[in-house]
């Protein structure tokens, strides 16, 4: 007989798994015992009754028992209505024992006292969350009230020393400035006796100077021009003669330089000083104008723990005094100094006019034969340029040659190629195999032949592009020499007027 559908009611306590049926079964063969897993429901409520289905091969029988879902024909598990069940091979036995029926009822209900226990806990337990919560919200507000007074009071202190830390920086900041001031003030006052001192110097420093710049710009000669002639020989002694000059007047005007360097770092701490200051005082009025509704503020996590400070109000105090201190004794030294140079400046006799034409004439003699080996050069130049230009076009036309020979190296190798496809005895090394042969080796000759000519060209050509570059550098090392000794040197030389002596 093929497997037919029996649907029964299982009920089992949700708390005992593997639990034997409580339906005892009536006939058909043997059912194994269920493992707990196969009882597992997802409904919330595990005591309701649960509809298992399962396919097992039974002999109908009138007495076949069936859950108490069959015995109402229109039982619905989730309380919607519907049509009467029909299940033609099944037969209602709890209809014929409702003592089992019963029982199983029994086994799933809960007593009155647990009804009424269960309902006084959920009473006890709501009573207790509330009054928490009432606790909870009361020493939240609490807390909310002392940390609102805790930290509007130390914002309030915190913009007090802030305001007393803007006091102190404005009344350094005063004192930096005003000695900065004098201190320039006395500077730009050396600067004048020191531009008095060098317009004594360069009296006599004027030709010196002149002198030892032609002899720099005659160590940028190139090459071969790099000669030890007359001009450099006139050029130092016109140097050794200027420096014996000059000893004294140098000496005070290092010392001079020298104090200036000390006021310009003097100069330098109290301008980085008041620079720090007021950026300092910048910052501190930002933070200190700064309230729970500015713009800008943000959250700095861990700031507080990063320490970036380099000093205490005491050393810092301290060091603007040192700044101070230090200023003022540079400017007393600085009036010192004045009083010496303005007491220095004196006549000093010079005598240069000799060593002056004497390496002017020099420098008007090489320029003349610098400018002859440039001319020479020159053509010598030209003839290779039009060389170089006829053996280039040379070169063309050997290429044009060898161009020319491709078409037909390729008619005669086209020609042989056809040839190989005849067949059999047609295969014969004619006169015509012959000469096209003897044609393709004629024009590779003519070909490598061509080649060796453009090769040659190429080398002469490149031999003579070496010439033209030799000679151009040669050109150009005659003609920096000539823009050294005529333009730079005499052309300075020329236009310094020695005529004007230093006076004292």
């Amino acid at each position: 007989m093929p497997p037919q559908t029996i649907m029964y009611s299982q009920l089992q306590p949700w708390s005992v798994v593997g639990a034997p049926p409580l339906m005892e079964q009536v006939s058909g063969p043997p059912v194994p015992t269920r493992v707990g897993n196969f009882y597992q429901t997802p409904r919330p409520h595990p005591w309701r009754p649960t509809l298992g289905y399962e396919n097992v091969e039974v002999i109908p029988l009138p007495s076949q028992p069936v859950t108490n879902a069959l015995m109402d024909p229109c039982y619905n598990p989730s309380g919607m209505a519907t049509e009467p069940l029909r299940f033609p091979n099944l037969v209602t036995g709890f209809e014929r024992n409702p003592a089992h029926a019963a029982r199983a009822a029994l086994y799933t209900r809960y007593t009155p006292y647990e009804w009424t226990q269960s309902n006084l806990s959920h009473y006890n337990e709501a009573d207790t969350n509330r009054n928490f919560a009432e606790r909870l919200r009361g020493d939240a507000v609490r807390v909310m009230r002392e940390t609102d007074e805790k930290t509007a009071t130390g914002q309030r202190d915190s913009g007090r020393r802030l305001g007393e830390r803007i006091t102190d920086t404005v009344f350094w900041r005063n004192e930096v400035a005003t000695e900065l001031e004098r201190l320039i003030a006395e500077t730009n006052l050396l600067q004048d006796k020191r531009r008095d001192l060098e317009k004594a110097i360069q009296d006599i420093e004027g030709p010196l100077h002149i002198a030892q710049e032609c002899l720099y710009h005659r160590e940028n000669r190139i090459g071969i021009d790099l000669v030890h002639d007359q001009v450099e020989q006139a050029l130092l002694n016109e140097v050794e003669t200027l420096r014996s000059c000059q000893d004294r007047l140098k000496k005070m005007h290092e010392q001079s330089v020298a104090q200036l360097r000390n006021n310009r770092a003097s100069q330098h701490e109290l301008e980085r000083d008041l620079k720090s200051k007021e950026s300092a005082l910048g910052i501190d009025n930002m933070c200190h104008q700064l309230n729970n509704f500015s713009r800008g503020i943000n959250y700095y996590g861990g700031i507080d723990k990063f320490d970036p400070t380099v000093c205490v109000p005491e050393s810092w105090s301290e060091n603007s005094n040192r700044i101070i201190q230090r200023s003022q004794n540079e400017r007393s030294k600085s009036q010192q100094l004045r009083s010496d140079i303005d007491n220095l400046i004196n006549a000093c006799a010079n005598e240069i006019w000799n060593a002056w034409n004497a390496t002017n004439n020099g420098l008007t003699r090489r320029s003349s034969e610098t400018l002859e080996a440039k001319s020479k050069l020159q053509m010598h130049l030209h003839k290779v340029q039009q060389e170089i230009f006829d053996v280039e076009k040379n070169m063309e036309l050997l290429r044009k040659a060898i161009m020319d020979k491709s078409n037909p190296m390729k008619v005669a190798q086209t020609r042989l190629e056809a040839r190989t496809h005849r067949r059999d005895i047609e295969l014969c090394r004619d006169d015509a195999q012959e000469r096209l042969v003897k044609e393709v080796q004629d024009i590779g000759n003519s070909i490598e032949y061509l080649h060796r000519k453009l090769l040659e060209a190429e080398a002469q050509h490149q031999q003579l592009l070496k010439t033209k570059a030799n000679l151009e550098s040669d050109l150009q090392v005659k003609v920096n020499s000539l823009f050294i000794d005529r333009e730079k040197c005499l052309g300075m030389r020329r236009s310094f007027p020695i005529t004007a002596t230093i006076k004292y």
